[in-house]
């Protein structure tokens, strides 16, 4: 997850790119689901990424939460992040859970997010995506539920 001061995603279907999610100033939240994820491990996730202090307040001290501030979210699935480099030249993806299983998870904490009063953008899964932003910091956290 990173505090940006902007952040957009581009989906690009048979050589053709169109811009699918995109936000001004908040957090750009980048989730990866493996096998052992499930919905209560989804719920977790939007609940620490809806509560995480880390937008500094007036004072430049990390006091405050997206929901203090922009409520801005812009969530990617990222199976990439389960990438096993630990033997090999090749990542091995083995941990990253299969797209059947991972999308309707990354899907129940965009909702969560939402319920909880998020302005959240997505990527499109299951398609080629570039990711671009704007650090803000920079401040980048990884959460582990």
């Amino acid at each position: 997850m990173q505090r940006v001061e902007s952040a957009a995603v581009e989906s690009i279907v048979d050589g053709v790119s169109e811009t699918v999610g995109e936000i001004g100033r908040g957090l750009a939240v980048l989730v990866g689901i493996t096998h052992t994820d499930d919905e209560r491990t989804a719920d977790k996730l939007a609940d620490k990424i809806w509560n995480l202090r880390i937008i500094d307040d007036d004072n430049g001290v990390m006091n405050l939460a997206v929901k203090d501030t922009t409520r801005a979210i812009l969530v990617v699935s990222q199976f990439t992040l389960y990438g096993d480099t630990n033997s090999g030249r090749r990542p091995s993806w083995i941990a990253a859970a299969r797209p059947e299983v991972a999308e309707p998870l990354v899907q129940r904490v965009v909702d969560t997010l939402r319920s909880l009063g998020a302005d959240v953008a997505t990527g499109r899964f299951r398609t080629m995506m570039k990711v671009s932003l704007v650090n803000d910091g920079p401040t980048t956290v990884m959460i582990e539920i």
